[in-house]
């Protein structure tokens, strides 16, 4: 699929049917956020990759209760590793880098969803130390996001967005 048909496609989808991803499109998915640019090419963010149903639903409770988590086939919670940034970067990378990355990662984790046929949303309201345990992430990983991925139930609406006149300020 073109670059620009992906964009247009990507919807944030709260609903899902009740249909596995094929190994070879997670593969994909995970290939993509693993070649995401990052802050001195340090890769500054782990994946945990959530398929267990008790977990899915825990990871709902966590955030704000949004059922349709525990829907998705599978749930991958972007993670910021500061420590890793920090070596070069020491409190930029710990601040801002990491979480850079992490963003990042999941962004082409998203767009690479929906060049598959595959549907996701960017769910980033949730108890980061709920999320941190149910994932059982190592003390100095960071809960930056959580992407629910699958085939949709559902086709949402396109949503507005701001005009290019509204939204570019030339300096």
């Amino acid at each position: 699929m073109d670059f620009f048909e992906v964009v247009k496609r990507r919807r944030s989808t709260r609903a899902y049917a009740a249909k596995p991803i094929e190994a070879e499109k997670l593969a994909k998915i995970l290939a993509a956020a693993n070649a995401a640019p990052s802050a001195g090419n340090l890769q500054a963010f782990e994946i945990y990759r959530v398929t267990g149903p008790e977990q899915k639903r825990e990871l709902a409770r966590a955030s704000l209760r949004q059922s349709f988590i525990a829907q998705a086939p599978e749930v991958l919670v972007f993670c910021a590793n500061p420590e890793r940034s920090a070596a070069r970067y020491r409190q930029r990378g710990v601040r801002l880098y990491a979480l850079q990355d992490a963003s990042i990662a999941c962004t082409f984790a998203m767009l690479a969803a929906t060049a598959l046929g595959l549907s996701s949303v960017w769910v980033g309201a949730f108890d980061d130390d709920a999320v941190h345990r149910v994932i059982g992430a190592q003390n100095d990983h960071v809960p930056v996001a959580m992407l629910p991925i699958g085939y949709a139930a559902e086709t949402p609406e396109l949503t507005l967005r701001r005009s290019l006149d509204d939204l570019v300020h030339q300096v």
